[in-house]
């Protein structure tokens, strides 16, 4: 398979030769400097060297992974060119792990007509109905939630965490743990060497890595802040790449803050005396101090607005206290000592908060906070996992298919604008962990009768799949099968099941648990998803069923539907099973989510007194309100009243419900946003219509224009001809499949709308509306 990596060089005898990334003679052609004798790069039969030792290998050749971890290592036996290559080295460490990310990616890409997915009942009725060919069966996979560093990988990190808060409770600290460049050890190692800490983003990451190890070992020691009972980090790296760390630590409720007496033990937000703590005082100084922005640097970088986004300087506080928001606002008292950094002095209104015990162990930029006791600790969680820097940037570029509509590639869209820095892809290449949480989480699936998804190649034959073991003891139906063989498992529910128990992948069943636990995390599944919703909402409360008919089984009733036992058990009355839904996905959703889905509901006709629903969840569906215009106003402090969150949360639901034509007003019992809230919007399809980026429309149009033929420029000259003169017209266009119609609409509505105009795209079915942009039934 060609790669855009492959290099070319020309023979002696004058033709072209292709060389790929997977010969030996790849690295060398590619850094000449790197590989003077020109040794041999990696190629796919490197075997393991032979260790009696060691366990069994499962594999008999190493990976390019492991071939470029090998050979970034310093060697006393042997000198390596690569680590001392300074700058160089920093291009060959992110081109080695782009190059293994590329090859990972590519062959998702390539093998998505090999991997299927359906449910097991469709494969079965595959069978009755005579078709024995996989390939013509199941939906395609794109980015697997295993692919470390995707979109759906984040999500179900972000999931998992909030999986241990609802068992955990809130967080109380959130620590943030930078590397520090500077660090004696790594400074006085590399002197002999001539070198400087930048020039060896290896022994950085390394280093730091070690140095995380014991923050977390001495933080789960429980000494310094006590009793711990969840610990989770993520790491993330700088634009110039130096990693650093969020923590997030749960203690356990013996030991929990809640006067702000316990936080001043633990956290400092001032200066330390200089003549009692020279070490503190010096690291203080030289890490722990924000800008000076303000008035004294106006073009900081935190500065937006004429204000500092992080809210430097803080006000001078004489005491510790937590506000009526359940923020802490940490001693800071007016004693008149300050720092000169430059030309600029700090007080210790600029200090950053931290821990004096961390700070002289580490000798680095921790900052501790404690953590708000309150919902919108999600945002935190969502602040922790959000996933990749990426480089912001806009391309023009055609449709991707020959019917002009636009394809969303999921792999390309990882793929694209990623930034990478060198102590990044060192991490990668290293195999560190991305993401670590304690306790872990079992991610619970969970099914259908006979609805169980398999994975299968193209060409199997699905009598082969179906009668495979693993198409028929899924997880789901394995704790059925547990629930007969171990009575005390039958005290359990569905996600309590994982604290008692192990699940064995390879044997594909459930075994008694012998230490540790885990939490177990049922996937969220929305309301108005029909049976597969009911059936989630039973598994909270059903405890050791042994079948289907089980769970739907209440007061020995066995109910036709899960529906039904779901109403038998009084989950359903008054709108409950929705209100009981937004509440649930309130804990890990944003309320902007919150009240799409919301929205959805009323579309959908689910609710039978919205205004009921309102009232119960509207505290949820405005729940980022508040966050959202205090960075808007740039106000820190700002407090809206309950009334007020209502209006601006209605008012987002009315901006919804009219880009579906749809309004508050059509809902009998739901009230009415303020209408100052609403001076833009107007009539919503108006609206749209004007609101598209005209330099874009304008660049796309004269693309197209470029590009049309003679018969379609001739049917485009007569339609704009009309138009220019103002005067009405009816055009009936016909063509086969394929002639480029949809090519002509898109023009004219690119040359239209450029100008400002409205053009009403109207088509019979969605999917033919999908292929014209802004195209509605």
């Amino acid at each position: 398979v060609h790669s855009d990596r492959d290099v070319i060089v020309e023979t002696r005898s004058g033709l072209l030769q292709r060389i790929s990334t997977f010969e030996p003679a790849y690295w060398p052609l590619q850094y000449p400097l790197l590989f003077p004798r020109g040794e041999d790069g990696y190629r796919r039969d490197i075997e393991f060297k032979d260790n009696t030792t060691k366990a069994a290998r499962k594999r008999q050749f190493i990976t390019h992974l492991e071939w470029v971890g090998y050979r970034i290592q310093q060697r006393e036996t042997h000198t390596s060119t690569i680590v001392f290559s300074r700058r160089l080295f920093h291009q060959f460490l992110v081109d080695s792990f782009s190059t293994i990310e590329s090859d990972r990616l590519r062959y998702l890409k390539d093998h998505q007509k090999d991997l299927r997915a359906d449910m097991y009942k469709g494969l079965t009725e595959a069978i009755l109905r005579g078709d024995s060919d996989a390939a013509n069966t199941g939906k395609r996979i794109v980015l697997p939630a295993s692919f470390v560093g995707g979109a759906r990988y984040m999500i179900q990190n972000y999931q998992d965490a909030m999986a241990i808060c609802s068992w955990a409770g809130y967080p109380d600290l959130f620590i943030t743990f930078t590397c520090n460049h500077k660090w004696p050890e790594i400074v006085d190692f590399l002197k002999m060497h001539r070198l400087t800490p930048s020039d060896r983003p290896d022994l950085v990451s390394r280093l730091f890595k070690i140095k995380l190890d014991q923050l977390i070992s001495d933080i789960k020691a429980g000494h310094l802040f006590g009793k711990v009972k969840a610990v989770i980090y993520t790491i993330e790296f700088q634009k110039r790449g130096l990693p650093h760390a969020h923590i997030l630590v749960f203690l356990h409720p013996a030991y929990r803050i809640t006067h702000p007496n316990g936080i001043d033990k633990i956290i400092s937000a001032e200066i330390p005396d200089k003549d009692q703590y020279p070490e503190l005082f010096e690291i203080v100084s030289t890490l722990m101090i924000h800008g000076p922005c303000g008035g004294q640097d106006k073009q900081s970088p935190c500065m937006q607005k004429g204000r500092c986004s992080k809210y430097y300087p803080k006000r001078y506080v004489n005491s510790t206290m937590i506000d009526s928001e359940g923020y802490p606002v940490y001693r800071r008292r007016d004693n008149g000592v300050f720092i000169q950094k430059g030309n600029s002095f700090a007080d210790n209104r600029f200090v950053v908060p931290y821990n004096k015990h961390l700070l002289l162990k580490y000798n680095a930029h921790i900052n501790v906070e404690w953590c708000n006791q309150s919902r919108s600790i999600k945002y935190l969680f969502k602040y922790v996992n959000k996933g990749h820097d990426r480089v912001t940037a806009g391309f023009y570029h055609s449709a991707d298919n020959n019917n002009g509509a636009r394809v969303f590639d999921e792999i390309k869209m990882y793929y694209d604008c990623r930034y990478l820095s060198a102590c990044e892809a060192v991490w990668r290449i290293f195999v560190f962990d991305v993401h670590h949480r304690e306790p872990s989480v079992e991610r619970l699936t969970f099914h259908l009768e006979d609805e169980q998804s398999v994975i299968f190649p193209d060409e199997a034959s699905i009598e082969d799949i179906v009668a495979k073991p693993y198409a028929k003891h899924t997880k789901f139906l394995a704790w059925m099968d547990a629930n007969k063989k171990y009575p005390h498992a039958r005290d359990l529910t569905y996600s309590e099941f994982p604290t008692r128990f192990v699940w064995k992948k390879d044997k594909r069943e459930w075994s008694p648990r012998k230490k540790g636990f885990s939490i177990g995390r049922l996937h969220f599944v929305p309301p108005g998803s029909g049976p597969k919703f009911y059936l989630r909402t039973l598994l909270t409360y059903v405890r050791g069923p042994t079948s289907f008919d089980d769970i739907r089984t209440v007061n020995n009733v066995k109910y036709n539907s899960f529906k039904d036992a779901c109403f038998a058990l009084g989950l359903m009355d008054d709108d409950k099973e929705f209100i009981l839904g937004i509440k649930e996905a309130g804990h890990w959703g944003s309320g902007a989510f919150l009240r799409r889905l919301f929205v959805i509901l009323l579309l959908s006709g689910q609710l039978h007194q919205p205004h009921s629903v309102w009232n119960i969840t509207w505290d949820y569906l405005s729940d980022d309100i508040q966050r959202r215009q205090r960075r808007i106003l740039c106000v820190n402090d700002l407090v809206l009243t309950p009334d007020q969150l209502k209006s601006y949360a209605l008012a987002e639901i009315e901006v919804l419900l009219q880009s579906n034509g749809k309004s508050l007003k059509d809902f009998p019992g739901m009230p009415r946003p303020d209408a100052g809230l609403l001076p833009d919007i107007g009539n919503r399809l108006i609206y749209d219509e004007l609101n598209y980026d005209r330099q874009s429309l304008s660049n796309e149009h004269r693309a197209l224009m470029e590009t049309m033929t003679d018969e379609q420029r001739k049917v485009y000259d007569k339609i704009m001809a009309r138009f220019e003169r103002k005067r009405p017209g009816f055009f009936f266009l016909y063509g086969y499949g394929g002639t480029g119609k949809t090519y002509i609409w898109r023009a004219l509505s690119a040359a239209l709308r450029s100008k400002g105009k409205i053009v009403l795209a109207v088509a019979s079915s969605g999917i033919a509306a999908l292929l014209i942009p802004g195209g509605r039934t």
